[in-house]
C-alpha cells in the first residue's frame, strides 16, 4: 500500500535533492497543499490521462512541468517505486505582499519592493535578489507563472540572499500593482522609454518593476505603473542597446 506521507529522495544513484518528493499521492498532496512547488517531473511513459491530471495540478500551483526518462527519474529518486511522478518542493518559505508591507511598517520605513514581471533566467533573478537585499528592499514579488521561481540555482546565484530576502509569489503581477497603489505605494518600471533615472524622484514608498530579458515589462503592467525610468547608455550605434536586467536592477536600486 502506498504511504500517504510525502516521500523524499534518498541517497542512491545520482545525488538526489532533499526537496524532491515522489509518488502519486505525495505529489498530489504537495500540489494541493498550497506550499511552494517549483517543478513537477513526469515520466515519459506515464499514461496520458495521468499526465494531464498532474499537468493541471501543476498549472494551478504555478509549477513548471518537465517530461523525463523513467530511468533518470529512478536515479533522481533512488528508487523504482516513484510511480512516474516527482516534484521539487520550494527551497524557501514564501510570504504575502501584506507581510512585506507590515515588516516595513514595523521598521518605521517606507515600503521598498521589487517586482519581477517575468524574469526568466534563474541567474538573473538570483542576482536581482542579491542587489535587492543589499540595497534594503523589504522583499521581492515573483509571478507563479511566466517567470523563474526560487530554485537552487537562484539561491546559489543570489549568494544566499534568496534565503534572507522575503519572497512573495502572486497569481497576477498587475493585480498586485493595483493593490500596492491602493496602499500608497508608487510603482515604477524599468523601461527603455522611461524618464532618465537621474531626473526621477524615487524616494518614499516605492516598488520597482523589472521585465523579462527578451520583451521587458509587459504593456499592461507598464500601463498600470505610475511611471517608468531608464538608464542612460553611452555606446550608441554599437548594436548593444540595453543593460542586462540584473545589472539594470542593481544600478537603479
Amino acid at each position: 500500500m502506498e504511504e500517504r506521507k510525502p516521500r523524499r529522495a534518498r541517497n542512491e544513484g545520482e545525488q538526489p535533492k532533499e526537496s524532491l518528493v515522489y509518488g502519486k499521492n505525495p505529489v498530489t498532496e504537495l500540489l494541493r497543499s498550497g506550499a511552494g512547488v517549483d517543478t513537477v517531473l513526469l515520466s515519459e511513459g506515464l499514461a496520458p490521462a495521468v499526465a494531464a491530471y498532474y499537468t493541471a495540478l501543476a498549472k494551478e500551483a504555478g509549477a513548471a512541468v518537465k517530461r523525463v526518462n523513467p530511468n533518470k527519474l529512478r536515479l533522481m529518486t533512488g528508487t523504482e517505486s516513484h510511480q512516474g511522478v516527482a516534484a521539487f518542493a520550494s527551497e524557501i518559505s514564501y510570504v504575502s505582499v501584506e507581510e512585506m508591507l507590515e515588516a516595513a511598517k514595523q521598521k518605521g520605513e517606507p515600503p521598498f519592493l521589487v517586482l519581477s514581471d517575468g524574469i526568466e533566467d534563474p541567474h538573473n533573478l538570483g542576482a536581482v535578489m542579491r542587489s535587492a537585499l543589499l540595497c534594503g528592499a523589504h522583499g521581492i514579488v515573483i509571478p507563479k507563472r511566466g517567470g523563474a521561481s526560487v530554485t537552487p540555482t537562484v539561491i546559489k546565484s543570489s549568494a544566499g540572499a534568496a534565503e534572507r530576502l522575503p519572497v512573495a509569489r502572486v497569481a497576477n503581477i498587475g493585480e498586485t500593482i493595483r493593490r500596492l497603489k491602493d496602499q500608497g505605494v508608487f510603482v515604477y518600471c524599468a523601461d527603455m522609454d522611461g524618464s532618465p533615472l537621474h531626473r526621477s524622484n524615487l524616494t518614499g514608498p516605492i516598488a520597482l518593476v523589472l521585465g523579462s530579458e527578451g520583451s521587458g515589462v509587459s504593456p499592461l503592467v507598464k500601463k498600470l505603473c505610475d511611471g517608468a525610468v531608464r538608464l542612460e547608455m553611452a555606446a550608441a550605434g554599437t548594436g548593444v542597446d540595453s543593460y542586462n536586467v540584473s545589472v539594470a536592477a542593481g544600478t537603479i536600486l
